[in-house]
């Protein structure tokens, strides 16, 4: 059996949840511990507990201490069972996160399946459903996956209720990224959410955003969405892609902070990541990371980031543990990027 320390680097909840989607894949047996042990409210949380309990239900698995507020979990694998299947997080936890786990976990299965989950769609700590959809899905289905999405409804904190549809259908074997390139964009696309909230606020949101891409050269296509929800919120996603090259940003409304500077911020950190000649964002390459992995049976990956957040640098060093491989990943600096590539050695 592997044993995880889940306290390890970023120690937050990826580490459980991508161990999880690994043991499914490579078919180990793992036991996760200290899970989440720097945080303020340590242990398994809500959305943490669906994820799991989902692909527990997935493939059949035994586990030991899977329960809310839980610090160890052992999880042996099954087979993967196609259907149809049900969950509700019960709070405003991420159903992104939830879906996240479940495409991993689903890489190499041989039926369909379709999940619906209900929860937050726009919650913190977690990329926006519009993130999910208009960016990482794009990108791992680049790579062979056959992904499809479905919004029924968004949800905000604290009451959650959003609602959302996840169909995964078998696919070839993965197929690397070769993301060498910097691209110019001359494009950014958006969507501005929000509900229960006076209407000039999405508003102000998506003019103060296109403002500041415009005084950039970017031509600037933003819609906004006025929907109905059980907790009152706002946010906003944008994204610039040329060709298969798609990079994103999000900014979720809070209190006391003026709806300009969400716009305003939202675009400047996309405008950073523009600017930098980055192929892959910041954001992105933490979530794609186990996918270039898998893929090395096919060929080895190649991307340019702006930064190596502690959140990649988590899920490499994972991803090793389950690939017996210290050096699946090579990270270079090229001018003011960073190349990560990974090796054809993994057995």
């Amino acid at each position: 059996m592997l044993t995880i320390d889940g306290s390890h680097g970023e120690g937050g909840g990826q580490i459980l949840r991508t161990a999880v989607s690994l043991s499914v894949l490579t078919k180990t047996p793992v036991e996760i511990s200290n899970i989440r042990a720097n945080r303020p409210n340590p242990g398994i949380k809500p959305q943490h507990y669906t994820a799991i309990k989902l692909i527990k239900d997935l493939c059949d698995a035994q586990t030991a201490g899977l329960e809310i507020g839980s610090s160890k979990v052992t999880f042996l694998p099954g087979e993967i069972k196609g259907g149809e299947y049900r969950f509700d997080i019960g709070t405003a936890g991420s159903i992104v996160l939830v879906c996240q786990t479940c495409i991993l976990s689903l890489v190499n299965t041989s039926e369909r399946v379709k999940i619906i989950i209900t929860g937050g769609t726009d919650v913190k700590w977690s990329p926006s459903w519009d993130y999910f959809e208009r960016v990482f899905l794009p990108i791992i289905n680049n790579m062979g996956l056959n992904v499809m999405s479905k919004l029924i409804r968004r949800g905000y904190y604290p009451k959650g209720g959003g609602e959302a549809e996840l169909t995964v259908v078998p696919s070839e074997k993965l197929k690397p990224i070769e993301y060498i390139e910097s691209i110019k964009f001359s494009k950014v696309q958006g969507i501005v959410h929000q509900a229960q909230l006076p209407d000039h606020v999405g508003t102000r949101i998506k003019h103060a955003a296109i403002k500041q891409l415009m005084k950039n050269n970017l031509k600037a296509d933003i819609s906004l969405e006025k929907v109905d929800t059980p907790s009152p919120g706002t946010g906003i996603t944008l994204w610039a892609q040329n060709d298969n090259i798609i990079l994103g940003e999000t900014g979720l409304g809070e209190r006391g902070i003026p709806a300009e500077r969400i716009g305003e911020d939202t675009a400047n950190r996309l405008l950073n990541e523009i600017r930098s000649g980055a192929t892959i964002d910041s954001h992105a390459l933490d979530q794609i990371i186990p996918y270039m992995a898998l893929a090395i049976s096919t060929g080895s990956s190649s991307c340019l980031v702006r930064q190596i957040s502690s959140h990649a640098e988590t899920n490499m060093w994972l991803v090793s543990q389950f690939f017996r491989n210290k050096e699946i990943f090579k990270v270079e600096k090229v001018n003011n990027l960073y190349k990560v590539n990974t090796k054809k050695t993994v057995q």
